[in-house]
This record gives C-alpha cells, sequence and structure tokens, in this order.
C-alpha cells in the first residue's frame, strides 16, 4: 500500500509543546510509511496473517480486523481466503483512517466482500468468527479493558478459530528494556528517522500506547479461556501471537 502513503515528516521539526499523538487526517496521510518504518517485520506480521488466513479461516463465518487503520490486515486476509462464503468486517474508530481503507478495499479486485466500519471495537458485536485480527491495537486501549475485549474476542469465535494479536511489548528486566528500545531506535535511524524525530515521537505516545509483557498478554488469553497460544513472530520489543479457542 506504500504508494497510497506520503513521507512521513510529522515530527521532523523541533516543537515546543509535543501534543499526544492521536490518529487523526496528518497521520492517516503518511500511516504506511509510518508503521513499516517505526515498526520492525511490519511486512512479515501482514503476509503472515494473510498466510494464517488461508490456514485457518471457515466457510461461511466472518473474519474481523479490528483497529484496521488503513486495512492492511484486511486486504491480506481477503487475498488468501480460500474458504466460500466469507466476509470480512473491518473496524476503526478513526474517521481518516476508515475513509481511507474504504478507498484502498474499494481498489482491490477480490470476491470476499468487506465492510469497514467506524466504530469502537468495544461496541462491535463479534459473531461467528473463525478469525479476528487485532494488530498493534490493544496498546492504545485503556489497561483496564483489555481483558475485556479479548472476553467479547473469544466468546465470538468458533470453536477452532484464532485470535492474532500483534503488539509492542514491555519487559520485566530493565537491562533488556533497555537493550531492546535502543535497537528499535537503530531499526528507526536506519529507517531515515532522526534522533529529533524519534524522541518527539516517544513523547507523543507516552500515555497513549502502553505495552504490555507478553506474560501479562498471555495470562489475560489463559483467563478468556484460550486453549493454547503462541508467539510466532518476535523482532526487538514487538511480537505477534496466535491464539486458538
Amino acid at each position: 500500500m506504500s504508494e497510497h502513503s506520503s513521507h512521513d515528516s510529522i515530527y521532523r521539526d523541533p516543537r515546543s509543546q509535543v501534543d499526544a499523538f492521536v490518529f487523526d487526517q496528518s497521520v492517516a496521510n503518511v500511516f504506511d510509511d509510518m508503521i513499516r518504518r517505526s515498526v520492525p517485520g511490519y511486512a512479515t506480521v501482514i503476509n503472515m496473517v494473510g498466510v494464517l488466513a488461508g490456514q485457518y479461516v471457515k466457510p461461511g463465518s466472518v473474519c474481523y480486523d479490528l483497529g484496521c487503520s488503513l486495512g492492511a490486515g484486511t486486504l491480506a486476509m481477503r487475498q488468501f481466503i480460500a474458504a466460500d462464503g466469507v466476509r470480512i468486517v473491518a473496524v476503526d474508530n478513526s474517521p481518516a483512517m476508515v475513509e481511507k481503507c474504504r478507498g484502498l478495499v474499494a481498489q482491490q479486485n477480490q470476491a470476499v466482500p468487506v465492510d469497514v466500519l467506524q466504530d469502537d471495537i468495544n461496541s462491535v458485536p463479534i459473531e461467528n468468527a473463525s478469525m479476528v485480527v487485532v494488530n498493534f491495537t490493544l496498546q492504545f486501549i485503556e489497561p483496564d479493558q483489555r481483558q475485556r475485549v479479548l472476553q467479547r474476542i473469544y466468546d465470538g469465535l468458533l470453536d477452532g478459530g484464532v485470535l492474532i494479536i500483534s503488539e509492542k511489548i514491555a519487559f520485566d528486566s530493565a537491562a533488556e528494556q533497555q537493550m531492546q528500545t535502543e535497537l528499535h531506535h537503530s531499526f528507526k535511524r536506519l529507517n531515515g528517522y532522526s534522533d529529533l524525530e524519534i524522541a518527539q515521537k516517544r513523547t507523543a505516545l507516552e500515555n497513549v500506547l502502553i505495552p504490555d509483557t507478553l506474560e501479562t498478554h498471555r495470562q489475560r488469553l489463559s483467563n478468556c479461556g484460550f486453549a493454547h497460544q503462541h508467539v510466532w513472530f518476535q523482532c526487538f520489543n514487538f511480537a505477534s501471537m496466535i491464539a486458538f479457542k
């Protein structure tokens, strides 16, 4: 989708005050560039969401992309779904993201129908689901609401259904936290971000993006009732898990 995104220079110039990060029009315009230059392994995660959809999506079921942003996960699922009678529901609460996502979905010539909803993922019914994708979304939800979100997903999944959850992660060890953070910043520098951009973005995300440890994620998934779960991808302080009902 990179051809649909402008170069991210939102935090290039010094700011006297760095406001909290929001998914507004300016972010939507550069989001694809921003996330690919900021999240190690993002392209791999998206491509493998498609592969997993080809493996696990069941005929006559619904797939959900919760916090879909521009719909990268939706488009990947749509490309690989081989089962009949499947539809995808993509949800985001940002009007700017939803508008762009609808445009990208409309451009794609694929048979699987997609509904793109502007809504809160806390209030969208999850029903008859064989696959739910929550990519880099839970980290923006209030921590005390995260268990409830996952429980609603679990309750709406069919037996054998899967949840893909990708997140920035935290570490219990201060030494590992520092090492992983430094490696992430080196990754961003490699992709052209300046130290100023990295610092201002970090300030903007403080108290907005709140990461959990993998152990916290595992405990929540177990509390919901998921039969088993695996980390299938990790690069520095970003990881993706698959959980089976």
